[in-house]
């Protein structure tokens, strides 16, 4: 057969010729599900470990959950870093020719089991399982061509208004933002003022969250009413803390008791605002009340008075 073909060429080119025009129309109409898996399925593990150094993350969440991912089903090999800003990232590979899905729901399952040995900042900050590969498809630069804003902003403005417009296209599997860092309030503290008072930094850092929670204060005049009501005063507390004043007011200190914390008021300042509705169905004209501007339970404040 072989000697056919050396014999007569023209016959061989006039095949191939066919065979590659062939193959050039079939390949716009074969469906992408058809095409062979030629790189492994990968899953994606990544957390958060606050303030944490490489090897904390390593001790105190890799260890367990690697522990639970070991040995779950067509799993290949996997591969893990720990960086010193606290980030932990596990890719776990698969197969070819597994269902990712599948293999999924099985990571997920695995690190659940690990969950109840990891510390309590990185459940709250949550364990992400998610399907990835090995290298981006494509990489998007956003610069400013004026310089008139930096990093930081442009990455926030990224995370706003790009990434899930990105993430909505089909074929999109995930959309990862690189450099600049999210907006945050960082608080610096004095750890020989900490000595004196006998507190800690998780006691200051306790006291930010609990000072800090948006808790709903309801509404004054609602129905089911008494007759004669006529308006409903809508209480809205005071916002969480945005801005470096508002966050001085936070105050932790050590009491006979124990530790107590409140809040420091600014002269001024109020503890709650109300807005008034007024009810179609009610009648008379009752006298409206202000809201309090003292804070219920003040107490001297440990911190020096500005």
């Amino acid at each position: 057969m072989g000697s056919f073909f050396i014999r007569r060429p023209i016959v061989a080119m006039v095949i191939s010729i066919v065979m590659v025009i062939m193959g050039a129309v079939a390949i716009t109409r074969l469906p992408v599900a058809q095409y062979p898996e030629i790189t492994p399925p990968l899953i994606q593990v990544t957390t958060t470990y606050t303030g944490a150094s490489a090897l904390d993350v390593e001790s105190s969440v890799a260890a367990p959950i690697e522990q639970q991912v070991n040995g779950v089903d067509n799993m290949i090999y996997m591969k893990s870093t720990n960086a010193n800003d606290g980030t932990y990232n596990l890719q776990v590979s698969f197969e070819v020719g597994s269902d990712l899905d599948m293999s999924n729901v099985l990571v997920q399952n695995r690190v659940s089991q690990a969950t109840a040995s990891l510390p309590q900042d990185v459940k709250n900050y949550g364990v992400t399982v998610k399907k990835s590969l090995n290298f981006p498809l494509m990489l998007v630069t956003l610069t400013s061509p004026s310089g008139a804003f930096d990093n930081n902003f442009l990455s926030n403005y990224a995370a706003i208004n790009i990434n899930d417009q990105l993430k909505r296209i089909s074929g999109v599997g995930d959309v990862v933002l690189f450099g600049g860092s999210d907006y945050a309030m960082r608080i610096w503290v004095r750890p020989d003022r900490l000595k004196t008072l006998g507190l800690t930094v998780a006691d200051l850092s306790n006291a930010v969250k609990q000072q800090n929670v948006l808790l709903p204060a309801g509404q004054i005049g609602g129905p089911p009413a008494p007759k004669g009501t006529e308006f409903t005063y809508v209480v809205t507390p005071a916002a969480a803390s945005s801005t470096p004043r508002s966050s001085a007011r936070s105050w932790c200190a050590r009491t006979r008791t124990g530790r107590r914390c409140g809040s420091r008021t600014w002269p001024g300042s109020t503890s709650a605002r109300c807005s008034t509705t007024r009810s179609a169905a009610s009648t008379g004209s009752p006298r409206p009340s202000s809201p309090s501007t003292r804070p219920p339970g003040r107490t001297r404040s440990p911190w020096p008075t500005r």
